[in-house]
């Protein structure tokens, strides 16, 4: 799905009294709202949905693929989801249809 697709689904939920323009206008405002809450370290809960994060990664050590050699990847934050349960439920629902 892509972000035109969603800003459709959307106007469709609306209804007649919103143009898809002002609707993406929704959609990037909620958008960007998330990406600077994450920038700034802030969690977002959106419940019934799931939950945005900032999480740190440790130091680690990998390995080049071409040479083996160790090379030391440095410690970083990386914004993670954790769907809700509600979510998880309806994607499981999947496996029982063999989709």
């Amino acid at each position: 799905m892509t972000k035109a697709d969603l800003v459709e689904q959307v106007a469709e939920a609306i209804g007649p009294g919103i143009t898809k323009k002002d609707c993406a206008l929704v959609v990037d405002g909620f958008l960007n709202a998330v990406k600077l809450a994450l920038a700034n370290g802030d969690n977002i809960e959106i419940r019934g949905f799931g939950t945005f994060k900032v999480r740190k990664r440790k130091t680690r050590v990998a390995r080049n693929p071409r040479t083996g050699d160790p090379v030391r990847v440095p410690s970083r934050s990386v914004p993670v989801f954790k769907p809700s349960k509600h979510v998880r439920a309806q994607v499981e629902q999947l496996d029982e249809l063999g989709i």
